[in-house]
C-alpha cells in the first residue's frame, strides 16, 4: 500500500531567508522553483537524498504553535553520519544548535536546530 514518503510540504514566510537557509546552508537541491498567481505565493521542491521537500512561501501565514507543542507535524529529522561534524558545520554557517545528546531509545547521537520560521529540525546518527 505504501511505500516510502514521497514528500514533505513546509510553509516559510520569507522566500530569501527560507531558500537561503533549506539551499545554501543545508544543501538541498531545486528541483523546481515556481510563482503561484493563483494563490500568490512560491513553491519551492527541494531534493535531499533521495526525498523531496515542498517549500512554500505564504506571505501573513499564522505563526506555528512550537511551545508548547501542538497537534500535528512536530519536527523534521535528518540522518546524518556524524552529528558532531554537522553540528559544527551548522555553526560556521551560523546556525545554532542545541547540546547534542544520545537517544534513549536508538542510542545514537541527535540534536536539534530550528529552520528561520521556527520549525524544530533534528539531525540524528
Amino acid at each position: 500500500m505504501f511505500n516510502k514518503i514521497h514528500h514533505i510540504a513546509i510553509i516559510g514566510s520569507d522566500y530569501n531567508k527560507s531558500k537561503e537557509f533549506y539551499v545554501k546552508k543545508l544543501g538541498f537541491e531545486i528541483v523546481r522553483e515556481n510563482f503561484r498567481s493563483a494563490k500568490q505565493d512560491y513553491k519551492i521542491d527541494l531534493k535531499c537524498g533521495d526525498s523531496e521537500i515542498e517549500l512554500f512561501i505564504v506571505k501573513n501565514a499564522p505563526k506555528r504553535v512550537s511551545n508548547p507543542e501542538a497537534l500535528g507535524l512536530r519536527h523534521l529529522a535528518f540522518k546524518v553520519e556524524s552529528v558532531n561534524d554537522t553540528v559544527e558545520e551548522l555553526n560556521k554557517l551560523g546556525i545554532e544548535c542545541e547540546p547534542v545528546r544520545m537517544d534513549d531509545y536508538t542510542h545514537k547521537a541527535m540534536t536539534f536546530f530550528r529552520d528561520p520560521d521556527n520549525l524544530p529540525i533534528e539531525i540524528h546518527e
